[in-house]
């Protein structure tokens, strides 16, 4: 797949609005960190990094050379935040980037990491947000792309248009100016703030609604080259330049990575409880230029037991079909990859089988519904897939696939249509667990469905809606649902239980002592 920006802008004019996430997803967390660093509001920021990439979309026929894409970007994140600014400064009697060098002594991790409530992390962000605001401007731009965007030093050279030797002196520098503390706070406040996979889905279903006009099919002309003109046709080769927001840490979505670079770093929820022991990644992770880590080099194939303590890693064989946002499921020891998606085109309906003794994958029949961002789930060695995104909208479709015959057979529908569900099985019966709608909103609704009558049954909504959640069924017979996205890709600290007994749901007490 190619991932350079000018054949994904040309895919973009040429009517291929879905290629347009390939571009998000590739520049989304560098946009986010530089939005942030003059802002200091993660809302303000996600605000921001959103309409920088609408606006984006909507003057795609009008960049001249496609090459400065990244450029382009970084320039409309800082004039958009200078609005944003002077709007603020119009409605409050305080001066913008008012310092308080003081913040930086009263920050502390230990008050960090002891409290939870709200109120302190709002104190947390505050204390930070005024930290940073005493250093210098360059200082607060190369810290929050590090740590907010998880980019390397050689990557934030680009990303600025300065030197790598640049970039290292002014973290250095600002981590002088900083306690470890603080720094260590930012780190992990950071890591819970990061863009999650569904800002990507939005600006693609946005972006939809958006007409261009496609550029001409003459073939052989360089890449940016302005077809008004028509003076010099030329066959240009060129090599793309990947710059790859990889997180230092990982948020809740890790992703699968396929046959294009870019999509190593996106965040595609995948099934987490039936797939936690498969992973696609073949690495050594060292120490880069200036002390900052390596990132890892992801290939398109499988691997089992990070390398270390505990075992090592083994490539296994690829998948013939490279895909993201599909879920997996085990019946007898194999493992099923259905449906998912290529990059952010078209929905997939290809089920693949995978061996582990003996390393071998099988084709199997394709779902009858392609989608993608659903859950599945196993009763009595059949799977059910539940909802999911169609390419267009959410779905609320169920099939049922049976490795026996190797067979899939439509089920009734699910009384929500919806994406984003998780799934847990307790004694046979399928709850199928929060999710969203219309891709913006979550929703707390959960519904149960007995495979044996192929019926629904309405349950107790979930107490916080959120989507993504992961539905882990316990041997007491309750699901814990853990976690989560709720609405504007806010993670969720939650952890609720629920009793089917009962159709009750309850926060759990945690001994602490």
């Amino acid at each position: 797949m190619r991932t350079d920006d000018g054949h994904i802008i040309r895919e973009c004019l040429n009517g291929d609005s879905a290629s347009f996430g390939l571009l998000v997803d590739k520049y989304k967390a560098g946009i986010f960190a530089l939005a942030l660093s003059i802002l200091h509001d993660f809302h303000d920021a996600e605000d921001i990094t959103q309409e920088v990439f609408i606006k984006a979309y909507k003057c795609l026929k009008t960049l001249k050379r496609w090459d400065s894409f990244v450029i382009w970007l970084r320039s409309t994140t800082i004039n958009l935040c200078k609005d944003k600014l002077r709007e603020q400064s119009r409605h409050r009697d305080v001066p913008i980037n008012e310092q308080t060098p003081k913040v930086i002594e009263n920050a502390s991790l230990d008050s960090y990491r002891d409290e939870q409530s709200s109120s302190w992390r709002n104190e947390a962000l505050d204390s930070m947000n005024k930290a940073l605001s005493s250093l210098p401007e360059q200082y607060q731009q190369v810290l929050t792309l590090h740590y907010l965007g998880g980019m390397s030093g050689e990557e934030i050279s680009k990303f600025l248009s300065v030197s790598h030797a640049t970039v290292r002196q002014r973290l250095s520098r600002a981590r002088e100016h900083l306690k470890a503390e603080v720094l260590a706070m930012m780190g992990e406040t950071f890591e819970q703030q990061r863009l999650q996979a569904t800002f990507t889905f939005r600006i693609v279903e946005m972006v939809k609604r958006i007409k261009i006009n496609p550029v001409s099919t003459i073939k052989n002309l360089p890449w940016g080259l302005s077809l008004a003109t028509g003076i010099i046709i030329a066959v240009m080769s060129f090599n793309p330049i990947m710059i790859s927001f990889n997180h230092i840490g990982t948020p809740i979505y890790s992703p699968l990575p396929v046959e294009s670079k870019i999509l190593k770093v996106g965040e595609i929820p995948v099934d987490v409880v039936k797939t936690s022991n498969i992973a696609i990644l073949s690495s050594k992770i060292g120490k880069g230029n200036g002390g900052e880590p390596k990132k890892p080099d992801m290939q398109n194939a499988l691997s089992m037991a990070p390398q270390g303590k505990g075992g090592t890693w083994t490539t296994k064989a690829s998948m013939p079909t490279a895909r993201i946002s599909f879920p997996t499921s085990v019946v007898d020891g194999i493992i099923y990859a259905i449906g998912g998606c290529k990059g952010w085109g078209d929905a997939l309906s290809v089920v693949e089988a995978y061996n582990p003794s003996t390393n071998i994958w099988t084709k199997k029949a394709n779902m009858s519904t392609p989608r993608s961002w659903f859950y599945t789930a196993t009763v009595k060695r059949k799977i059910y897939a539940f909802g999911g995104w169609d390419g267009s909208h959410t779905i609320s479709t169920v099939e049922a696939y049976d490795p026996a015959t190797n067979i899939w057979t439509r089920k009734a529908d699910m009384p929500t249509e919806r994406a984003l569900a998780s799934t847990a099985v307790v004694n046979d019966i399928i709850y199928v667990i929060g999710g969203s709608a219309d891709t913006v909103h979550s929703i707390s609704t959960v519904e149960a469905y007995d495979p044996a009558t192929d019926t629904w049954s309405k349950k107790v909504d979930m107490p916080t809606a959120r989507w993504g959640v992961v539905a882990a069924p316990n041997a007491d017979g309750n699901i814990y649902a853990i976690g989560g996205e709720m609405d504007n890709s806010t993670p969720s600290y939650a952890v609720e239980v629920y009793d089917p007994t009962t159709d009750t749901w309850t926060k759990p007490v945690f001994n602490t002592c």
